[in-house]
């Protein structure tokens, strides 16, 4: 399930995210308790945070779309190395009924290494919040996994 671990206080709809986060060396730990964790946009939409630097990613890897699409290259370093992403993130259209009628889309650079490319995402992922209309507080997840986060800034999209 999704704990909540940092919750920004503003709501946002369409920007530019970039963020820096390092992962705890858990070499004892396997699969998704390698310093699990996750940035959500609007607090629906997974980019993964995970410690699995080695072989091609799949959808619950680092850089991925959480449950929608793998990256297309795994970027991601060793653990106790400072990483990166830079996210543009454009939030779902609702029409005047609040029926969705165009999904968020993400494209994603990891330590600039592009690895979305304006990647529909049809539904809230992993532990996400429902889809609804109008903007929503950016959310880094705890799952009771060290990661450390730096120098996390945003741009509004007009």
């Amino acid at each position: 399930s999704l704990r909540e671990g940092i919750r920004s206080h503003r709501n946002f709809q369409d920007f530019h995210l970039h963020m820096e986060f390092k992962l705890a060396y858990m070499p004892a730990a396997r699969g998704q308790g390698r310093s699990n964790s996750g940035c959500y946009m609007q607090g629906r939409y997974e980019v993964q945070i995970l410690d699995s630097p080695w072989g091609p990613a799949d959808h619950r890897e680092c850089g991925a779309i959480y449950g929608v699409a793998p990256p297309r290259v795994n970027a991601a370093r060793e653990s106790q190395r400072w990483q990166s992403y830079l996210i543009h993130f454009q939030q779902p259209l609702f029409d005047e009924t609040e029926t969705k009628s165009s999904p968020a889309v993400l494209t994603v650079y990891h330590n600039g290494i592009l690895i979305h490319d304006q990647q529909p995402v049809g539904f809230s992922t992993g532990s996400g919040k429902a889809e609804l209309p109008g903007p929503a507080p950016l959310l880094l997840q705890d799952h009771g996994n060290l990661v450390r986060f730096r120098n996390i800034w945003w741009v509004p999209l007009s």
